[in-house]
């Protein structure tokens, strides 16, 4: 019997979803690389494999052997060949750019161990998608907003939740898509550097993501009385500033978010936040040329960088604050606690706060291979983001069910059951 890949499930899945993989009809104990690739929309490829040993009956299922050590990872790693996959192009991030067409998956059963790939024994290829069958992509071009909206299949009306990423700008979806594929209805919303937004990061005016709070609060689909929001990075600061000052914001989920507003003036009506102070010389450069930023903008506790604090005891909702605690790009930990101390001061209920050991900048939606250094637009160079593959691929895992957990319990009145394993 000629060996064979064999996955579940077999042609296509979700890309948050765990796919089984086992290869049947080696020899006893046959020593293989199992080699992995895929490329992203600019023909960038990304490339992982691991060591592995068949059973004395010839199979090998990655749930029950561990890879040996020598490949891009090891251990008992059954999703491994895809959190491992690395860019072969340095500094690149995988991102979904279109998420109506899936990411076709590579697989490949080589003979051997050894530096150079041996024979091959068996290929299998696997869509990775980002659309259940039955989601809806809804382009909104309505007023000022730019944004996709992203519905469940069904009947509705179902929680809404407004979706922002950071400092990248443009109109990320894959994060939204995926969200509304589990029975939310999601707005990915731009704010700059996207078709007649402003190109760059000078000043954000809130009033632009008031107009997309009230599109969703006013949409026949998205069950009131208020909705969600969720924010990495840049776009966790500004989800921060929309639940102080809008109306009919109930939770805000933060990735790796700000208390501060940071590199941008905001206003809205008479109101005006600078942007946190930095500092471009406390930047540590290492001999690959790669910046650490961690230290770089000033304490917003101190001087006259309280006034870029951002007043969330305003709010009127319940905050989540997702932590990596190896982010390097600012002190996350540092702005939740910060944020909690200062919700808690004011008679405000204390923040939920998921702390993520080994766990990066860029928490993704399972299975995003880590980035561990990429352009930083801002800044003009490659930045360390910081994490540790295999516990950041955790932290993922268990981000994506906290962050739904969070929305379906503050948004629909639903507790779902899920607890942190770590």
């Amino acid at each position: 019997m000629a060996p064979s890949i064999r996955l579940s499930p077999a042609a296509r899945s979700l890309f948050d979803e765990p796919l089984a993989i086992a290869v049947r009809g080696l020899g006893p104990r046959q020593r293989v690389t199992l080699r992995t690739s895929l490329r992203d929309e600019t023909g960038e490829l990304f490339q992982a494999s691991a060591r592995y040993q068949a059973g004395e009956d010839g199979q090998l299922d990655l749930a029950r052997c561990p890879a040996l050590p020598g490949g891009s990872f090891s251990g008992l790693e059954p999703m491994g060949p895809l959190w491992a996959l690395q860019p072969q192009r340095p500094f690149w991030r995988l991102v979904k750019r279109d998420v109506q067409s899936p990411f076709l998956l590579q697989l490949e059963v080589l003979e051997g161990h050894g530096e150079r790939p041996g024979r091959l024994l068996a290929q299998a290829q696997h869509e990775r998608a980002f659309l259940r069958d039955g989601v809806r992509r809804v382009p909104v071009r309505e007023g000022r907003i730019r944004a996709t909206l992203f519905l469940p299949p069904g009947n509705g009306p179902f929680p809404g939740i407004i979706d922002l990423y950071g400092t990248g700008g443009g109109l990320p979806e894959y994060r939204a898509c995926l969200l509304a594929n589990h029975g939310f209805a999601v707005l990915a919303l731009a704010f700059y550097s996207y078709e007649d937004l402003p190109k760059g990061m000078k000043e954000f005016h809130l009033e632009y993501f008031e107009e997309a709070v009230n599109y969703m609060l006013q949409h026949t689909q998205v069950k009131g009385p208020g909705i969600g929001l969720l924010g990495h990075s840049k776009g966790g600061d500004l989800c921060i500033s929309m639940a102080s000052f809008l109306k009919g914001i109930t939770a805000t989920a933060l990735i790796n978010g700000s208390v501060a507003n940071v590199g941008a003036v905001l206003r809205y009506k008479d109101i005006t936040i600078p942007p946190i102070g930095i500092d471009p010389k406390r930047a540590k450069v290492n001999k690959s040329g790669i910046a650490d930023i961690i230290d770089v903008l000033n304490n917003p506790l101190e001087g006259p960088d309280q006034q870029s604090f951002i007043p969330l005891e305003k709010a009127e909702c319940c905050f989540l604050f997702i932590v990596g605690q190896d982010d390097h790009n600012w002190k996350s930990e540092f702005f939740a606690v910060e944020g909690s101390k200062r919700l808690q001061a004011h008679g405000k209920e204390k923040p939920e706060i998921v702390c993520y050991p080994g766990a990066g900048h860029y928490i993704e939606p399972p299975f995003f291979p880590m980035c561990a250094a990429s352009m930083h637009l801002l800044f003009g160079k490659p930045v360390m983001w910081g994490g540790e593959p295999k516990a950041h691929c955790e932290a993922q895992i268990d981000a994506w069910q906290q962050i739904q957990a969070f929305f379906r319990k503050h948004l629909t009145g639903k507790p779902s059951g899920t607890s942190s394993k770590l």
